[in-house]
């Protein structure tokens, strides 16, 4: 009885690990594992295996600035077992990334994008053992060539953050409830221009938002969007990104 009570508070209780066969993935692929199950001093029962893929978002309203966790996809992953004392378990899972998951794979002054998955033991009157294992999130190889090419046009990755809410572009919409904002800045004086791209993908096209801001200039901000297809060739890239950099 003592040994269940000590359990219950998570001491000497069951124990997991989550074991990727890659923590760096490319946007929109399969993440796959096995989750790694260690029984602890006495036999307990498993409800449920919950797998969280997650990330960080900034909220602004009247109170300021603020972040919270968020989930972009979760799986539950197995029915209910019994896990005795000392026995190991090990089982495999997949886990396709949610399309607007954000890149952390950028070379940004101040990075702030942050995705991991949560892994968590389900288990009744106990404390629930849990796992976290960051993922570095790279762009696609289309996404890559427009981050590139706009790099190429004088401008320097400066932030990235992931906000909370929904952004609508001219064929598109964001679904997730949270998007990535990537802040790109030139070394122009008079010239001194700001992008912010956001990227969501779809099937098989990639769809792209710019909000353009001119620190001297008289129109405002500037919005402009387009879609590129995952195979989308050089010339098409240098097209788009053009579109932006003449605003």
């Amino acid at each position: 009885m003592f040994q269940k009570l000590k359990a219950s508070l998570g001491i000497g209780a069951a124990k997991v690990d989550t074991v990727l066969e890659n923590s760096s993935i490319l946007q929109g692929d399969v993440l796959k594992g096995n989750i790694h199950i260690v029984g602890g001093d006495v036999e307990q029962q498993v409800d449920a295996i919950n797998l969280k893929l997650c990330t960080e978002v900034k909220i602004e309203d009247d109170n300021g600035i603020s972040y919270q966790h968020f989930v972009l996809d979760k799986i539950q992953a197995l029915e209910p077992f019994l896990i005795n004392a000392n026995e190991i378990k090990q089982f495999p899972f997949e886990l396709k990334l949610n399309d607007e998951t954000p890149i952390t794979s950028l070379n940004a002054r101040k990075n702030q994008c942050r995705v991991w998955l949560e892994t968590a033991l389900d288990i009744d009157f106990a404390l629930d053992p849990k796992d976290r294992d960051l993922l570095q999130v790279r762009p696609l190889p289309v996404v890559e060539k427009v981050i590139t090419a706009i790099e190429r046009g004088g401008f320097n990755i400066v932030k990235a953050d992931v906000e909370k809410g929904y952004l609508r572009g001219g064929s598109f919409s964001s679904k997730s409830g949270c998007y990535q904002e990537i802040e790109f800045k030139n070394t122009g004086l008079l010239s001194a221009k700001e992008i912010e791209l956001s990227f969501v993908l779809e099937g098989g096209v990639v769809h792209c938002l710019a909000e353009v801001d001119r620190k001297f200039g008289l129109r405002g901000d500037q919005y402009h969007s387009f879609t590129l297809g995952y195979d989308a060739d050089d010339r098409d890239v240098a097209s788009a990104v053009q579109s932006i950099l003449a605003l």
